[in-house]
């Protein structure tokens, strides 16, 4: 009764250390998500108003670093810095936010050919004021559906690395480093490691169902 969900091989309950697990997994989900967000709307917003070659060099740009591997930049980053939740932060918001970057600036390549940005314009509006209070805000709801469904790949992206030894380090836990210490038991005690598997695959398709719902809400079209 003291361990409803039983022991490891080290005899620690396990219920607790997926609780420590899960916060972690989903601490760095929440900040990878927030730091792409911000780069992602930042440098889309000012590659698709002002356009030109200043458009052009920025997205060769993300072509180059789209085309590096995630799992070099995560090697290269373990052995230069100490492994651990940083490090995983910093190697997936190297690459995380090429996506948004993209979205974001194919919404405002569209909306700043509406005619309140011309008046705007005519106004003496400065690109600043324009991107801040007219482009950006129009954006938010492709951007919020993104952010929503970009929190579980930030989380599997954790797990896969902590699962192949690349992340997180003992004495700390996280749902892959639980999920890859129960493969070498699995014969013996198979929900060492079925049990992570659930926590993830729950909380993957519980973001992916809430993100769905939000562009359900957001698009008047899927509404009827």
């Amino acid at each position: 009764a003291a361990h409803p969900l039983g022991t490891d091989t080290n005899g620690m309950d396990m219920l607790t250390r997926l609780m420590y697990g899960g916060r972690v997994s989903l601490i760095i989900g929440f900040i990878v998500v927030v730091i792409e967000a911000s780069l992602g709307i930042l440098m889309g917003g000012i590659s698709g108003y002002f356009g030109g070659t200043l458009d052009i060099i920025m997205m060769r740009l993300l072509e180059i670093i789209n085309g590096i591997p995630y799992l070099i930049i995560v090697i290269l980053l373990m052995m230069i810095l100490r492994p651990g939740m940083m490090t995983i932060i910093i190697a997936y918001s190297l690459v995380g936010w090429i996506p948004m970057a993209r979205l974001v600036r194919g919404q405002v390549v569209a909306l700043k050919q509406q005619e309140y940005i011309a008046a705007a314009e005519a106004m003496g509006a400065g690109p600043a004021r324009i991107i801040a209070r007219h482009l950006l805000p129009n954006t938010l709801s492709v951007v919020i559906v993104r952010v929503t469904l970009s929190i579980p790949s930030a989380i599997f992206s954790e797990a896969y690395l902590s699962y192949i030894g690349l992340g997180i380090p003992l004495p700390m836990c996280s749902w892959g480093s639980l999920a890859q210490l129960g493969i070498e038991n699995f014969r013996i005690y198979p929900y060492q490691l079925i049990i992570p598997a659930i926590c993830i695959s729950l909380t993957m398709l519980a973001f992916n169902m809430f993100g769905d719902g939000l562009r359900d809400a957001f698009d008047p079209r899927l509404r009827r």
